[in-house]
């Protein structure tokens, strides 16, 4: 598998990030599931995969991919890599983190970058809907945090559900990340997310009153503000520190035990080079991968207007060739 590097017209992290959002390709057909959780809310899951997939052909791998921070199947990354998964007839879905997928989930609480515990159900779940099918899991950003956490959780357990997994521009340290999207340019991601964040937000407080301080959620400036009124205290974590510390997964990379990519360009905005982990501080089993560019989840190749097949094809060599 090639090396990434980044078209000469395209430099820098910030126009690596944003630009593929402009060449993102065309939707692909997709079959829409819901599923009922066992706390009577929905997730809802996009199944992208042909007739033979559908049959469940046990010699048709399957790969999950979870969405990053306020993302969903229609998300770049998620059009690229399911476009690439059905020409080579591989199954794909996309699972959406409650409320992303176009429709306000039932219950107070929505997601957040631990959520393992989701990530636990939904993987078991599926491989008991396709026993005979071998399945990898893919997280990207917010997803690749909370995939990440759940391997060294379960560690070698994991194997019961995935065969690989990857993880892609993962925010393996929150506070690192969240205190670095409050500088400079990448102001302009927080209110990106914010805006969505924030709707979302005034919604749940509609249907439960009292749900959380209204006027300092509007007031939010930063991640770390919303998450310490509204994303901490909903998911049971005493404020955005709390949340930080505990739900990141850098922490837990030691113990992971299935093979992992770890993927993150160095200048990825949302995530400083030096809060990436060294190879000591990971399992022998996860393989980090640090291009030296690439933006956060861009990693566009070709000449103009440019592609953005090679973090699928990465993806797919990884699960072919590497993960044994």
């Amino acid at each position: 598998m090639i090396a990434y590097q980044a078209p000469k017209w395209l430099p820098g992290g910030h126009l690596q990030t944003i630009y593929p959002l402009l060449i993102k390709p065309v939707p692909q057909p997709y079959r829409r599931q819901r599923w009922e959780t066992p706390d009577r809310d929905f997730i809802d899951l996009d199944w992208y995969e042909t007739a033979a997939c559908a049959a469940n052909n046990p010699q048709t791998p399957l790969v999950a991919l979870f969405h990053g921070l306020e993302g969903s199947s229609n998300s770049h990354y998620a059009r690229a890599l399911m476009q690439r998964l059905t020409a080579i007839g591989w199954g794909g879905v996309v699972i959406h983190f409650r409320g992303c997928s176009g429709e306000p989930n039932r219950l107070p609480r929505a997601y957040h970058s631990g959520d393992s515990e989701e990530i636990e159900w939904i993987l078991r779940r599926l491989k008991q809907q396709h026993p005979q099918r071998t399945l990898y899991a893919v997280g990207v950003s917010l997803g690749g945090n909370a995939l990440l956490k759940w391997l060294g959780e379960r560690e070698s357990a994991a194997s019961r559900y995935i065969g690989a997994a990857a993880a892609i521009s993962a925010p393996l340290d929150l506070a690192a990340c969240g205190h670095q999207l409050a500088r400079g340019f990448n102001r302009v991601y927080t209110q990106h997310f914010l805006k969505t964040l924030k709707q979302g937000a005034a919604a749940k407080l509609l249907r439960f009153p009292g749900l959380f301080d209204e006027r300092r959620m509007r007031e939010a400036a930063t991640l770390y503000q919303f998450d310490d009124v509204v994303t901490g205290p909903l998911h049971g974590f005493a404020g955005a520190d709390d949340y930080w510390r505990r739900a990141s997964s850098k922490p837990w990379l030691p113990a992971i035990r299935l093979p992992t990519l770890v993927l993150n360009a160095l200048n990825d905005p949302f995530l400083p080079s030096h809060a990436l982990p060294s190879s000591v501080q990971v399992a022998a089993a996860v393989k980090l991968e640090y291009p030296r560019e690439g933006g956060h989840v861009g990693f566009v190749s070709g000449s103009l207007p440019g592609r953005l097949d090679w973090l699928p094809d990465r993806l797919l060599h990884f699960f072919r060739h590497e993960e044994g």
